[in-house]
């Protein structure tokens, strides 16, 4: 009797997924519980294990294939014992790429073919054949065209794949414009003031499935909402200093350093509170008002970008907010990130301040309506009661739904971040 092995149930939204790879191969014996296969979400990656003992018959679905949940990715033949099974296959090695530069060759004089006559008694081929790159040489076989017509661009005369390119767009003008005597010389001049290039070698990847819903997700959010985005700027002196004067203290109590995002997810909690329609969402024409506070952390990955989520977070504490962060940060870079991670948010932050962002327009995290941009912490002169002074300023960004949100509320929510943040102590009155 055959086993089925068979795409689960991988949380609430997920009902799609596409086989990341196989860790094990047709013939080879499998134990109940073994990993059999991985596969990819547009949120996490699911491995999927044997549920009976014996020898992995068939796989139906390969590495790259896209799969619903119910579907039967392969076939385990639990009558078959061990001895009936193939040798487990060694590892795949990389595929070896070609080097990007081409290896120039010359056709071998015996080789070459011999020059046809044309009906004026001309030969159509120099007695040499030119020195040509493979990619060109092939290219002229697939094309019909006698590389001694072409001019080459390369080193020591050498013809390449875009001069082939370039003749065979000649060849195509020349023959629209067959019995127009000025317009095939315009054709000429214009090929022969054309830069030469050498050949430029392309790749093809197939999009991941993460990549693939963040580009489907991304253009939703721009043609299904009226984004907007305002912009301020802080003064991150008070948090700078309170952090170097308490962060002994902090790290000796809390076992982690205090960061600057806490201060944000405080800041952001507080402006909510003073402007709730930027913690809602829209259900058809309805409002819904969200009275909890779930902040939502974009964070990139090897995969791309992911937005685990800091449940309840007006509810702790900066050293809680701290580890909370820090935890889901490991669990992004590991790739143990859960569903439950990612469900849900009612407000997100992102920062592209740590590689290096001065100032950017975060997008909107459908069905979210608002968005708080945070950049890079630059010294820069700025004027403080009339004297020009330093100062360690951040550009700051709210992404912001025009259906519900309205140009003042957003310019005060920003306000009011900005407020919390330049003076820490009115946190203490935020509670």
């Amino acid at each position: 009797m055959a086993i089925e092995v068979t795409v689960p149930e991988m949380g609430e939204s997920v009902l799609e997924a596409t086989v990341s790879q196989w860790f094990k191969k047709e013939g080879e014996y499998v134990n109940v519980g073994d990993v059999l296969v991985e596969l990819e979400t547009d949120k996490v990656n699911v491995e999927v294990g044997a549920k009976g003992a014996g020898v992995l018959q068939q796989i139906k679905v390969q590495k790259g294939g896209d799969v619903k949940v119910g579907d039967v990715l392969g076939t385990i033949d639990e009558k078959a014992t061990q001895s009936q099974s193939a040798p487990a296959a060694e590892p795949e090695k990389a595929e070896e790429k070609p080097p990007v530069q081409e290896q120039m060759q010359q056709p071998a004089a015996e080789e070459q073919p011999k020059p046809a006559a044309r009906e004026d008694g001309h030969s159509t081929r120099p007695k040499e054949a030119p020195l040509a790159t493979p990619v060109a040489s092939r290219l002229a076989r697939d094309k019909d065209v006698d590389l001694g017509e072409i001019q080459g661009t390369g080193s020591e005369g050498r013809v390449t794949r875009a001069d082939v390119e370039k003749y065979l767009q000649a060849q195509d003008k020349v023959d629209r414009t067959a019995g127009q005597p000025q317009a095939l010389a315009d054709v000429q001049n214009e090929v022969s003031a054309t830069p030469p290039s050498g050949d430029r070698p392309e790749e093809r990847i197939r999009m991941s499935r993460r990549r693939r819903t963040i580009a489907t997700r991304l253009l939703e959010a721009k043609n299904s909402t009226a984004m907007l985005t305002t912009f301020n700027e802080v003064d991150m002196t008070s948090v700078m200093n309170l952090r170097k004067r308490t962060q002994d203290q902090f790290v000796a109590k809390h076992g982690i350093k205090l960061g600057i995002v806490s201060f944000f997810v405080k800041a952001a909690i507080g402006a909510l509170k003073d402007f709730p329609y930027l913690n809602a969402e829209i259900q058809g024409e309805e409002i819904v008002l969200k009275h909890y506070y779930d902040i939502g952390m974009a964070i990139g990955a090897e995969e791309g970008l992911v937005v685990p989520v800091i449940r309840d977070a007006d509810r702790l504490s900066f050293a809680e907010i701290e580890k909370y962060i820090k935890e889901l940060v490991i669990k992004t870079q590991s790739g143990k990130l859960s569903i439950e991670d990612l469900r849900g948010g009612t407000f997100t932050i992102t920062n592209g301040g740590v590689f290096g962002s001065l100032m950017s327009t975060p997008i909107l995290n459908p069905p979210q309506v608002g968005i708080l941009g945070l950049h890079k912490i630059d010294n820069r002169p700025v004027a403080v009661d009339g004297q020009v002074v330093i100062r360690p300023m951040m550009y700051v960004a709210l992404s912001y739904d025009h259906r519900l949100v309205d140009g003042r509320e957003a310019v005060q929510f920003l306000v009011r971040v900005k407020e919390l943040i330049e003076d820490p102590a009115l946190f203490l009155l935020e509670g």
